[in-house]
């Protein structure tokens, strides 16, 4: 039976960049139903977690994570993607104390109890980033996290370079390639073959209304020979009544 190691060290020697979250307005008990799902996974994996996490206190830790990663990349410059949740607790903060009256002039004593929130990053050894680089590759995955994409689309944009969209094969294409093929290939196009178009679409229209006209010529005789039916139906009920009379 493998044995269980524990970091003998205390929180305030552990290696790592941190951020600390005071007096959360929630409990302890909360804040470390969410930090056990974010320990020792990667920052990117970390958010993604937080994301999708149901508990209220999810949203104040993402801010903890966030907090904490910033403060690596401004202050240590360490990127994102090499940065991972090496240790992360709560501790009890202050408890409010309030009174809720009850029946029989008794109060029952209300505890509104806060908790400090700490997250500390870490950075990947390079046999670490390594590792976990080669596992992605064999997944047909990458290593970069949407800030790191969103960071390199900000730099691009700053330094005036041409926006760059992917294809469907997955390769880059530069727009102003684009446009100019769809220049060109509007240039070459025949001015003479515009006004055929246009004569050949012109004859279709009349030949359809001269169908529409056609159409409506079977009408006007069917009517006629309604008109004429009942007139003589009229003159035959006409002559029976002259021949009963008689």
């Amino acid at each position: 039976m493998a044995s269980i190691q524990f970091d003998e060290r205390k929180t305030n020697e552990r290696p790592g960049v941190r951020a600390v979250h005071r007096s959360a307005g929630f409990s302890a008990y909360k804040a470390r139903e969410v930090l056990d799902l974010i320990r020792n996974k990667s920052v990117a994996e970390a958010r993604t977690i937080l994301q999708f996490c149901e508990r209220s206190a999810a949203d104040e830790v993402a801010k903890v994570l966030d907090s904490a990663v910033a403060n690596a990349a401004n202050n240590n410059d360490i990127p994102p993607d090499e940065l991972f949740v090496s240790a992360c607790y709560a501790d009890e903060g202050s408890t409010m104390k309030r009174w809720r009256p009850r029946a029989r002039g008794r109060a029952t004593r209300i505890r509104k109890r806060t908790c400090h929130i700490t997250v500390i990053v870490g950075r990947y050894t390079q046999t670490e980033l390594d590792r976990r680089n080669a596992r992605l590759a064999a997944k047909g995955q990458t290593a970069s996290s949407p800030s790191a994409d969103r960071a390199r689309r900000v730099s691009r944009s700053r330094s005036g370079e041409p926006k760059a969209t992917e294809s469907a094969e997955g390769t880059a294409v530069d727009e102003t390639a684009v446009d100019e093929t769809a220049v060109d290939a509007a240039a070459t196009t025949d001015p003479a073959e515009v006004v055929d178009e246009a004569a050949e679409t012109e004859v279709v229209a009349d030949e359809a209304a001269e169908a529409g006209e056609s159409e409506e010529v079977p009408d006007e005789a069917v009517e006629a020979e309604d008109v004429a039916q009942d007139a003589a139906s009229d003159d035959d009920s006409a002559a029976e009544s002259d021949k009963k009379e008689d």
